[in-house]
């Protein structure tokens, strides 16, 4: 996947957010939902220039997928592209979109890896330990681990392992001959919730929709801005 060319960044930054992100993992807990959700919240995030970044919350109610609310927030770029610490470049704005939602999901489905991540921080284990709320990862990208590839129909799976066996995730082929997604447990989430889930949100596209719905309206909020 292509992305512009950012400066090396501060090796002091980089090592301050790395203590900062191992500090947030001791928090993070895998444990399978107490009650079935009613609502489920999808976020993503976008950058309509280098220096703003935009970020949707969609709130759905579940299983039925409607549509309840949508917020966003935008704001200035204050975190450097490092990666490995991109939570620390999006999260912030993703809170502040999520703070105006006036009813609060059961559980959000983040644009992004959960423990699927080099240090187990994925974005949306940060947001998870942040709000203390149940959240899981689901990503277009691999970011850590090796897999056997699914098989090529919608619904099949694989596991997402790491170099001593330990599991990261499920790799999800989410339509027919599609290139599979990533799919983790961010906070107060097991994996076979996070996998349940996505697949209960999938409607015919490869993305489920509280994710696919948050990008989308990423794109027409930015027009608000121009």
């Amino acid at each position: 996947m292509y992305r512009p060319y950012h400066p090396p960044a501060d090796p002091l930054i980089v090592r301050e957010l790395t203590q900062v992100q191992q500090e947030m993992r001791s928090h993070v807990r895998l444990l399978p939902l107490g009650h079935e959700p009613a609502f489920i919240a999808g976020c993503d995030s976008s950058f309509p220039t280098p220096e703003t970044i935009l970020s949707v919350v969609v709130l759905l109610r579940f299983p039925s997928l409607e549509v309840v609310e949508k917020v966003w927030h935008a704001g200035p770029v204050e975190v450097p592209y490092i990666p490995g610490l991109l939570s620390f470049r999006e999260a912030p704005n993703v809170l502040k979109a999520y703070e105006k939602l006036r009813q609060k999901p059961d559980i959000i489905m983040v644009d992004g890896h959960g423990i699927a991540h080099p240090r187990r921080m994925g974005i949306a284990a940060h947001i998870g330990v942040l709000l203390d709320m149940p959240t899981f990862g689901v990503a277009k990208q691999k970011l850590t681990g090796a897999y056997q590839e699914p098989g090529h129909a919608k619904g099949s799976t694989s596991l997402l392992l790491d170099k001593s066996g330990e599991v990261l995730g499920e790799v999800i082929r989410s339509k027919d001959k599609v290139l599979p997604l990533f799919v983790s447990p961010g906070h107060r989430c097991d994996q076979a919730t996070a996998t349940r889930l996505t697949l209960a949100c999938l409607r015919g596209y490869k993305l489920p929709e509280p994710t696919r719905l948050a990008d989308h309206w990423a794109e027409e909020f930015k027009k608000e801005l121009r």
